[in-house]
Parts: structure tokens; C-alpha cells; sequence
């Protein structure tokens, strides 16, 4: 096993290329998408035609901007409009005293979002103005808040343990996706291995030699979850110690579950390897399957957003649905190993089972 072991690292050693870049690649990908992910204060031009420009502008601006989204700011007239022609500006709104219109050089999503922001402080003064019926609708406004403020019963939404609820953190989770993902490319291709020695004929010279079969396959396997483990673990230590990421306080947890991810990916590796006969075939028809995986399991997702039954079974099918579940537990609710130990019992199902057929399979295989 250990021969076995031994002679592989020394092929990377000789050229690391292949795990060097597949790991810059999982880091260069969670800068850039994370950055882009960040959400950024949204700057709105509004303004007026009004004869009482001056005051319609001041009450919308002071009422608009009561989000942590948005940045409500009072323009030129002629600025906004050119703005949004000339593609500086992706809206501008126009206000009176009652109503407003949407300016916008195309419908977007964004778009859409400010519109519906918009529309709903309008509703809400609209509803106000209808109820005093007198006009005083700061007098009613600031009756409700202090009513609302010092109410008999206040509902608090907190965490079982008490405290308050974390918010979902989405860079955190592509940072989680982009590193076993690109794990999953590691490992398939050193699993690879196996079938370039029988290939080569390596596979019969070493039958031949005092090695035990069992011996090859083990020493071929660990390797390849060696390789697999440490690269994920080489980006996890960056970015939680170097670069500042927050993983939570459990980081020992993390990486007990990168570890049985990355041995569950190998028993899937082994699995895929089975069914094909060379080693440019795996290297085709591998990079192929692992990309969709991510896809279905979620991972470039919110919570909640895949709900395709079809498509949530098959990537229960893999070990990263089940990875990414557990990872996100520890880091965002603080979960213990009870809470996971669903999650880590069906990575371990899922290797014993692909590495059993995926065994069989080679071994069966028929020259």
C-alpha cells in the first residue's frame, strides 16, 4: 500500500501542476464570486416637476430612505433623465405629491426591486393619508411608532439557544461549493489512476511483485483521498486564519466533514471508473458529470430557491448536498454533531456503496 502510496506522490512532486492549479482555481473563484455576491448600497436619483419641487422632494427623499438597500439622493431634473439614456443610471424616479413614475432605460431585475420598494412606501403613506382624512399624516405616523414601540406584547424572533438569528451568509456558502467542487475534479483524476496502470500494463507487473491486490487498490485510494483532503483543507486554513473568512468556532468540525466528503468522493470516482475503460475516456465523460452536480445540489443558490423534487433525489445521489448541509450548519447555527450526524451517515453510505460496485466493476472488467 504504502509503495504504492509513495510512488504516486513522487509523479506530483515531479509535476504539481495538475493540484496546483485546480486549488488556485478554487480560491481565485471564491474571491471573484464572492465579491460579486456582496451586496452594495443601490444609488436612486429621484426628483420633481412640481411647482413645489423643493418640498415634495424633501418628504420622499426622508421617507424613501429607510432602507439598507437603497440610497435615495435629489437630482437635477435634466441629470437623471440623460443619466439613465445615457446608461450611467439604471432608474431615476420622478415624484409628486401623491404619486410617482418609474424611469428606467430597461426592465431588469434591479429595477424591479426598486420598483416594488417604491411602491410600497407610497402604498403605506397612501394608507396613512386615507386614515387621519385630515391631512396630518406625521402626526398619525409618529402615533403609530410610539404605539407599535410600546405595545403590551412585542414578538422577538431568536435561535433555539436563545440568541439572535444569524443571517445567511451566501459568500460563505460559495466558499464551501467552490472548494469541494473543485476537490471533486482532484480526486476523480488521481482515482484515474487506477485505470492508467491497467492500461500500461503497470497494474499486472505489480501483481506479480510481493504487492497484495487489496494493497494496490488501498495505496491508489488513500492517495487519492489524501490529495483530495489536503487540498481542501489548504483553502479553508486560508481563508478562515489568512484572509478573514468567518467559519464559525468549530473548525476542527469542518474538517472532519471535508475529510469524510472527500473519502465519500473517492468511493463516487471509483464508482464512474468502473464503468469506463480508459483513462481518456474518464477524462472526457468526468469533467462532463462533476459540473452539473453543484448545479442541482444547490450550491449557487439561496436555500429554497431549487425545489425540483426529480432534481433534489439526484443530488442526494452525492456526497456534496450532504457536505454542503452539514458545513453550513456548523458555520451559520453553531450545530454539534448530533445535528449532522445525519448528513455524515449518509456520505459514509454513499462510499461504501459506490466503492463496493465500483470495485466489482474494475474487477470484472474484461480486457
Amino acid at each position: 500500500m504504502f509503495a504504492v502510496f509513495k510512488a504516486q506522490l513522487k509523479k506530483d512532486i515531479r509535476s504539481p501542476w495538475t493540484i496546483l492549479l485546480l486549488t488556485l482555481g478554487s480560491i481565485i473563484l471564491t474571491f471573484v464570486f464572492t465579491n460579486t455576491n456582496e451586496q452594495t448600497e443601490t444609488i436612486v436619483p429621484i426628483f420633481s416637476s412640481e411647482s413645489n419641487r423643493e418640498e415634495v422632494e424633501e418628504k420622499w427623499i426622508a421617507l424613501l430612505n429607510d432602507s439598507q438597500n437603497y440610497s435615495f439622493i435629489v437630482t437635477d431634473e435634466e441629470k437623471a433623465r440623460s443619466d439613465v439614456e445615457e446608461g450611467n443610471s439604471g432608474v431615476a424616479i420622478q415624484v409628486s405629491e401623491r404619486d410617482y413614475k418609474m424611469i428606467a432605460s430597461s426592465h431588469t431585475r434591479s429595477v424591479q426591486f426598486i420598483e416594488d420598494y417604491v411602491h410600497t412606501v407610497f402604498t403605506r403613506e397612501a394608507q396613512l393619508d386615507a386614515a387621519t382624512g385630515s391631512g396630518e399624516v406625521g402626526i398619525l405616523r409618529d402615533e403609530v411608532i410610539t404605539f407599535v414601540e410600546g405595545s403590551p406584547f412585542q414578538v422577538v424572533v431568536k435561535s433555539v439557544d436563545g440568541g439572535d438569528v444569524p443571517e445567511y451568509n451566501m459568500m460563505i456558502q460559495l466558499l464551501f461549493g467552490f472548494t469541494l467542487f473543485m476537490a471533486m475534479f482532484t480526486i476523480g483524476f488521481k482515482v484515474n489512476a487506477v485505470t492508467s496502470d491497467k492500461v500500461s500494463g503497470v497494474w499486472d507487473r505489480m501483481i506479480l511483485s510481493p504487492l497484495s491486490k487489496t494493497g494496490m487498490y488501498a495505496g491508489h485510494l488513500f492517495y487519492s483521498f489524501f490529495i483530495g483532503f489536503m487540498q481542501i483543507l489548504t483553502v479553508l486554513v486560508m481563508f478562515h486564519y489568512f484572509l478573514d473568512y468567518d467559519l464559525g468556532h468549530r473548525f476542527g468540525m469542518i474538517v472532519a466533514v471535508a475529510a469524510i466528503f472527500a473519502l465519500s468522493m473517492v468511493s463516487v470516482a471509483m464508482l464512474l471508473t468502473g464503468f469506463i475503460k480508459t483513462p481518456e475516456q474518464f477524462n472526457m465523460i468526468y469533467p462532463s458529470i462533476i459540473p452539473i452536480v453543484p448545479l442541482i445540489s444547490g450550491v449557487y443558490m439561496p436555500p429554497g430557491v431549487l425545489s425540483n423534487p426529480v432534481l433534489l433525489f439526484i443530488a442526494d445521489l452525492f456526497p456534496l448536498a450532504h457536505a454542503m448541509e452539514a458545513l453550513m450548519d456548523i458555520t451559520l447555527y453553531n450545530a454539534g454533531w448530533n445535528e449532522i450526524t445525519l448528513s455524515l451517515v449518509l456520505m459514509l453510505l454513499i462510499g461504501v456503496i459506490c466503492m463496493g460496485i465500483g470495485v466489482n466493476l474494475v474487477e470484472r472488467r474484461k480486457d
